[in-house]
């Protein structure tokens, strides 16, 4: 497995359909989780290159030597923490890899805050050579909900234009359908990103795991945001 897509909202919304994508897979002793900036706080590219997360299952330590040379590998990488202080949407991830990984592991955590192509080619690119140049099995994991709070027929429709995109490996197909349809993806740029790195590496097949909405859990379909979980191998 490169890669996955996976929702990072409350675990009674969207737990489920994580959890439906962490059960299908090998999670390797490495992985690097890239996210949406939804605080506006820190650089554009904000990388932890060093220490640990405390969850409620532990410490979880950062693959300074991964995260070093990301950077090297990308300019546009920023050594900050304070993009990563009040953002959810890596530490929603963090549990199931402690719990599902079958030994102790290391994270790379990137908070995405940017909406250029270039910027997010850029950062895939980089994943791609780092990753092909050290052999060893990493996951990246794009932390991502889909459409937010519009009604469930509507957010349903959207998604799926950009859910066969992902299915297609298509980045660019991606980051364009976003825009035209107006979907509020906010993990579109961690994905793009994932896709980009995922075709450099060799990746020929991506697949839906998991698709809902908040609605079937809240009863509420007028506004709802939606969740999908995909692989790509």
């Amino acid at each position: 497995m490169i890669g996955i897509v996976v929702p990072h909202a409350g675990y009674m919304y969207s737990g489920h359909v994580a959890g439906a994508v962490y059960s299908r897979i090998v999670i390797p002793p490495r992985v690097i989780v890239l996210c949406p900036n939804h605080t506006g706080m820190g650089p554009p590219m904000s990388i932890m290159p060093k220490g640990a997360w405390e969850t409620p299952l532990g410490d979880l330590e950062i693959d300074s030597a991964l995260a070093s040379a990301l950077m090297a590998a990308d300019n546009d990488l920023r050594d900050d923490a304070e993009a990563h202080r009040f953002e959810h949407a890596t530490e929603v991830q963090l549990p199931f890899l402690q719990i599902l990984a079958d030994s102790k592991i290391r994270f790379v955590p990137i908070t995405v805050g940017t909406g250029n192509y270039d910027a997010l080619a850029r950062l895939g690119q980089a994943m791609a050579k780092v990753l092909g140049q050290t052999g060893s099995s990493t996951l990246i994991v794009a932390s991502s909900d889909m459409n937010h709070y519009e009604p469930d027929t509507i957010t349903r429709i959207k998604d799926r234009k950009a859910i066969d995109r992902v299915l297609a490996l298509d980045p660019r197909g991606l980051f364009d359908t976003v825009a035209r349809e107006n979907i509020s993806m906010c993990g579109y740029g961690p994905t793009v990103a994932m896709l980009v790195a995922a075709r450099l590496l060799g990746a020929s097949k991506s697949e839906l795991i998991k698709y809902t909405t908040s609605g079937d859990v809240s009863g509420d379909f007028d506004r709802v945001v939606g969740y999908a979980g995909m692989t790509v191998s």
